[in-house]
């Protein structure tokens, strides 16, 4: 009997040709995975070259590091910034009645401001809904179990109010505090993240305040905003309440707080939450909602977003042009519309800190 025809011995092979045409298709597989490669390295390519860093706005101006207000604004010409040397300190103001519903439509002379005692013009004055820059300071402590899901409702209402304009960015804090969400216009990349923070531990909120103050100065709006969603005082933190009393009255941020405290009863740091929320809120413009109920938070959380884009800004020169560094104490009040008026409620903050050069 005749062998089979090709190579070996004497075991079955492929004829010759076989190895041919294997070859060929060998060559042709490595071709392939050589193309798919280099296919590969240039999506790579084109991938960096798409996703950059979002670019900062050029600002109108330099702010000084403890005011936060600008120097003047800024002048393009010829392709060169010019500065025009003009110090207006810039103010957001809230009013609402009694009822806590926000009044909207006055003017300008429907308001009046002092500087440590001494009336001051008003020189601009807005009431647009300006774009903004939105931090959340998030409550995840032990003591949050029976209030979480309540709470992760009152974050999805609050970025409900946004503008597409606007971006945010989320904190949780239990023993410390800890950046969930960074910088997005993405309302839905923070509320799938909130999702999965379980509560436990103890509560570190000071430092969580501190983070969230430091974390603005990456903002790219020039109005900012923080909303603290906690239900008792802090019983964690590295930082004091005056350290933190005095980072907030330097820092260009608005701060509103919801607290669930309860009835009454708890710790003294519990005990003490409403107070050092009060007057960590105060000082910035911002205001503390007290709530005895969770099932009030999404309600109220709603509100504050409203509130911030129904807020005027008003902008005064100093007569005093002393840069001393000193605290200047700021003293809103309102001059209402002739005519029969409900009672009115004004919320801004109460000073900024004089450039010192």
């Amino acid at each position: 009997m005749a062998r089979p025809e090709g190579r070996g011995n004497g075991r079955f092979r492929c004829p010759a040709r076989c190895d041919v045409a294997g070859a060929s298709v060998i060559r042709a597989i490595g071709i392939a995975v050589m193309c798919l490669a280099l296919a590969m390295a240039v999506a790579a390519q084109d991938t960096d070259v798409h996703i950059k860093p979002r670019e900062k706005p050029a600002p109108d101006a330099p702010k000084d590091p403890k005011t936060g207000v600008s120097s003047g604004p800024v002048e393009k010409s010829h392709g060169k910034a010019i500065q025009v040397d003009v110090n207006v300190v810039l103010v957001n103001v809230t009013v609402t009645d009694d009822f806590n519903r926000i009044v909207t439509g006055l003017e300008k002379e429907n308001f009046a401001v002092a500087e440590n005692g001494v009336p001051q013009e008003i020189v601009n004055f807005s009431s647009e809904d300006a774009p903004l820059s939105l931090g959340v300071i998030f409550d995840i402590s032990g003591s949050m179990s029976d209030k979480i899901l309540k709470s992760r409702e009152a974050v999805i209402e609050f970025f409900k109010t946004a503008n597409p304009q606007d971006e945010f960015f989320l904190i949780s804090f239990s023993d410390r505090p800890r950046l969930v969400a960074d910088f997005t216009s993405s309302i839905e990349d923070v509320q799938n993240k909130i999702v999965f923070e379980v509560p436990q531990g103890r509560t570190a909120l000071l430092d969580a305040i501190y983070m969230g103050v430091a974390k603005m100065k990456e903002a790219h709006n020039p109005k900012k905003a923080l909303l603290i969603i906690s239900d008792g005082g802090d019983n964690h933190s590295r930082y004091t309440e005056n350290e933190i009393k005095s980072i907030v009255k330097e820092a260009d941020v608005q701060i509103y707080a919801i607290g669930v405290f309860g009835g009454g009863s708890g710790t003294p740091e519990e005990l003490g939450g409403p107070q050092m929320l009060g007057s960590v809120t105060e000082v910035t413009g911002g205001r503390l909602f007290s709530l005895n109920s969770a099932g009030e938070l999404a309600d109220v959380a709603s509100k504050i977003g409203l509130e911030l884009r129904n807020q005027y800004v008003l902008g005064y020169k100093p007569s005093n042009r002393v840069r001393d560094g000193r605290w200047r104490k700021i003293k809103m009040k309102l001059v209402p519309p002739k005519g029969p008026m409900p009672h009115l409620n004004i919320y801004s903050k109460t000073g900024y800190y004089a450039p010192s050069q």
